[in-house]
């Protein structure tokens, strides 16, 4: 059996004496696409942060593309992990161009100049754009892009050189209905392609669940409430335990909703 492309043991995250996460068991194989669920403080963050070895673990052990953190160089391990996180948005130069966000993406950069790239690295960029529709909008500078606009950007960003593992860390937050549904079905169509990576999605909200997505991780105040097959966590029940609140869940069209029960 092919090993997975993550891999957590009896992951913990400690802070002040409080525990962020608490005895994480997970495994992302590699044909699977990935949510991970839960309110606000229950670790999603600090999941995704240890998966993308931007955050050392305080217990457990945590292997990416078969190397174990702390037995690896992760300066090397993070180019094959696409990683993408709202804070990355702000780190980048306003003037810089959508072409240039992408290609720096393999060697973990921030700007064009610090390293020498190929025309066939330029081909490779472009046609990471071209995946999620923002081909034409590759010699904008990034600064001028409406925020769904950024969003797909850094999606294409994470595809960039020989990725592993792609993980997108509430890459709808702040976006309004429009940017929201463009990017889900931009997240559907790499999804659905078999060349895609594994990809684990950070969010909130069901309704942003593409319908392509296998998976699903549910977390309570640091634990894992639910995990498996996407139909059976995402559930009334475990939603409701999860949220502190009655919820009804729908699927219609492959597209989840949530809302209150009167």
């Amino acid at each position: 059996m092919q090993q997975p492309a993550l891999k957590l043991a009896g992951v913990g995250v400690s802070r002040d004496g409080r525990a962020i996460l608490d005895g994480v068991d997970w495994a992302v194989q590699a044909d699977e696409r990935w949510v991970v669920l839960g309110a606000n403080g229950s670790g999603k963050s600090t999941l995704v942060q240890i998966a993308a070895l931007a955050l050392h673990p305080s217990r457990g052990e945590v292997d990416v593309l078969g190397e174990r953190l702390g037995r690896t160089d992760v300066r090397s391990l993070r180019r094959r992990i696409g990683y993408a996180a709202a804070a990355l948005a702000d780190s980048l130069r306003p003037s810089i161009t959508a072409v240039d966000v992408v290609i720096t993406a393999k060697h973990a950069a921030l700007e064009p100049w610090w390293h020498q790239y190929t025309d066939g690295d330029r081909a490779d960029a472009l046609d990471r754009l071209g995946r999620l529709g923002m081909a034409s909008f590759a010699v904008r500078p990034f600064g001028t892009l409406s925020s769904g606009e950024r969003q797909r950007v850094l999606t294409a960003r994470t595809l960039m050189g020989e990725v592993g593992i792609v993980l997108l860390d509430e890459p709808n937050a702040g976006l309004d209905l429009g940017g929201r549904e463009w990017l889900v079905q931009g997240l559907d169509q790499l999804a659905g392609d078999p060349s895609t990576p594994p990809m684990v999605l950070v969010t909130h909200h069901v309704e942003e669940i593409p319908p392509s997505f296998t998976h699903g991780l549910l977390l309570r105040e640091g634990r894992v409430l639910a995990m498996g097959e996407l139909a059976t966590v995402v559930t009334g029940e475990h939603l409701s335990d999860a949220y502190g609140i009655s919820l009804r869940v729908r699927r219609e069209d492959g597209r989840f909703s949530a809302a209150a029960l009167r």
